[in-house]
């Protein structure tokens, strides 16, 4: 018998590879499966829990339904309540009249909106401290009616209705607040406040009675006149911004009710409560075209209530709806997951490519954005423009002091006659490059260059105070080293030569342009102090007196006097030389002239260290 093959360690190391490339496939394969039905299993769950909620909402609006019911009998009960409190004080005011209809049918009316509700609930009345009980308020209910005759107190007969109906009108408020989750809360509000617009209107008609048949009302009784028409007005209004629908039938109220208009003189005859004679016929009048436009108003109510059921019923079948949608789109969703896990992962390879180059369109929109700004702000100043940017309009502004520096290159004419397009051109470049290195270490602002001429100023577009003089006195003393240092680089031999010339004073300074704006400056102290350089001499800076007057003040500089200039447009001037500092002077490095522009070297630089840089390169 041979013996038994021993294993080799290649052979164990090969097995234990097929065995993880095995495990590896098989991760791989539930990854692409599992992954794709992870939304499915979502949109399962969402729609479960749609369906549930569904069911929850068909539930709700069945028990809104219920408390709709109970809400709008308790209205009923109201307005019975309102039309029962009209006729017994009608019959207590004409001495027992029945001409406008019977108190024991309007006592029966009430009685049977008393046995619609069923149990009556716990009451709140004003100026008690317990609620009252159902079968108590009907056992004073009850009673008053028991001691209604032509001799009964009107006014205490009276308030007891308007107490009872204002105890009914809250407890229909919390009735309502508990269905304030109902898309038919809107309505219920609305019939709310036409209840107590009617009820305000009602206690107002009481008043006005009693004006007509006296003559007059006392304050206190005229002021609640007129709060409860003011309150009934706007609760009115409220009603009609809540439900538009019923528009309509307010207007026809207003053009076709010819009693309209005679009682809003009436009421208006009321608020001015001028002192008249008692006229209990023009009371009883009164009495009946305020009762016949609460009844027209009792009839917009009923289309609210109908409006009320109308709505419950919509939401009844809306909810019913929504449970058979939920359940159709839970089965068609269960139906059609293969298919939707397909196109899930081809949707989701295709979203990852699009992120990848958004991802890589935004970086490069950002680097090209930080390359537009950077130049934006080499052209006007950071904080004129970010105001351009977001306003798109800079006004023009006042400075009552600022300090004005030009310079330009002597003898540039002549470089220029002897000299190709693109030498002159290298040479301005290295120049100003040079000169704008140099004056950022002060707070100064380049205005232009134009030519060979190169404008300056300080004190603007951000006042620095008293410091605008000695900043650009600072700032020309070191120009004018740098120049004494510079070769033209095509003509090595020849020195460089500047003239410069410095004034201060008051100017205006603002956007000028659309297509290429600039910020301009304007006034006599840019042109004088344009005369100041042109008038100077080569290496020297020539200051006028106001300039000589602020550097003075310093105790920091050295001044000469050269004399009296004759100035273009200025006269004759005294002038002074600027010669230099009392104390030391910063020590620059010697800068080599170089053609390439400062505010792109600097961001290529900022490129080249940024992590979003070494990412470009690399893609």
């Amino acid at each position: 018998m041979a013996p038994p093959k021993q294993l080799k360690s290649a052979d164990v190391s090969n097995g234990s590879k097929f065995r993880h490339w095995c495990h590896s496939r098989r991760c791989q394969l539930w990854r692409l499966l599992l992954l794709p039905f992870i939304p499915i299993l979502a949109l399962i769950v969402q729609t479960t829990f749609s369906l549930r909620s569904s069911l929850t909402n068909g539930m709700e609006v069945a028990d809104v339904e219920e408390q709709v019911s109970r809400a709008t009998e308790l209205g009923k009960l109201v307005t019975r309540l309102q039309q029962e409190r009209s006729e017994v004080a009608f019959f207590i005011f004409t001495n027992g009249s029945t001409l406008r209809s019977n108190l024991t049918q309007r006592f029966a009316g009430t009685d049977s909106a008393i046995e619609q509700m069923g149990e009556l609930p716990l009451l709140t009345f004003k100026n008690r401290i317990a609620p009252v009980a159902g079968h108590v308020f009907l056992e004073e209910l009850y009673g008053l009616r028991a001691k209604i005759n032509p001799g009964t107190n009107m006014t205490e007969a009276v308030e007891w209705y308007t107490n009872a109906n204002a105890a009914l009108l809250t407890h229909l408020t919390k009735e309502i607040k508990d269905t304030d989750s109902s898309t038919i809360w809107r309505y219920l509000v609305g019939f709310k406040n036409l209840l107590r617009s009617i009820e305000c209107k009602g206690i107002a008609s009481v008043l006005g009675i009693n004006y007509f048949a006296w003559g007059f009302l006392q304050p206190k009784a005229h002021e609640r006149y007129i709060s409860h028409m003011v309150l009934g007005r706007d609760l009115l209004d409220n009603t009609l911004n809540l439900v538009p629908s019923l528009i309509p039938l307010h207007m026809d109220i207003k053009e076709d009710s010819p009693e309209y208009q005679v009682l809003e003189r009436k009421n208006q005859q009321i608020v001015d409560n001028k002192a008249q004679p008692g006229s209990v016929s023009e009371a009883i009048e009164y009495f009946d075209q305020t009762a016949t436009l609460l009844g027209k108003l009792r009839a917009v109510q009923k289309q609210l209530r109908e409006y009320i059921r109308e709505g419950v019923n919509h939401s009844l079948r809306e909810a019913r709806r929504s449970e058979a949608v939920c359940a159709g789109i839970l089965f068609l969703v269960c139906v059609v997951s293969p298919i939707i896990i397909a196109l899930v992962r081809n949707a989701v390879n295709t979203i990852q490519v699009y992120a990848r180059n958004l991802s890589e369109k935004a970086r490069e929109l950002e680097y090209e954005k930080e390359l537009s700004d950077s130049l934006l702000y080499q052209m006007l100043p950071a904080t004129v423009a970010k105001q351009l940017k977001q306003t798109q309009q800079v006004p023009a502004e006042f400075f009552s002091s600022v300090t004005v520096y030009f310079s330009d290159i002597v003898g540039f004419t002549a470089i220029a006659a002897v000299s190709t397009p693109y030498q002159v051109i290298s040479f301005l470049n290295s120049v100003y490059k040079l000169f704008d290195e140099r004056i950022e270490c002060y707070d100064v602002y380049k205005i232009e260059t134009i030519g060979d001429s190169y404008m300056v100023a300080s004190g603007l577009p951000v006042r620095n105070g008293n410091k605008h003089a000695t900043e650009i006195a600072s700032m020309a003393l070191e120009l004018l080293e740098a120049t004494a240092m510079c070769r033209l680089p095509h003509r090595p031999d020849q020195a460089l030569c500047m003239r410069s010339g410095i004034h201060t004073g008051p100017c205006v300074a603002g956007i000028v342009g659309t297509k290429m704006p600039r910020y301009c400056l304007f006034g006599d102290t840019i042109n004088t102090a344009s005369r100041m350089e042109s008038t100077g001499e080569p290496m020297k800076i020539q200051i006028s007196g106001d300039v000589k007057r602020a550097l003075d003040k310093t105790g920091r500089f050295v001044t000469t006097p050269r004399g009296v200039v004759d100035v273009k447009g200025k006269g004759e001037m005294t002038t002074y030389w600027l010669e230099g500092r009392t104390g030391p002077s910063p020590v620059r490095p010697a800068t080599a002239l170089d053609c390439t522009p400062s505010f792109l070297a600097r961001i290529h630089s900022q490129g080249r260290t940024s992590p979003r840089y070494h990412a470009d390169n690399k893609i």
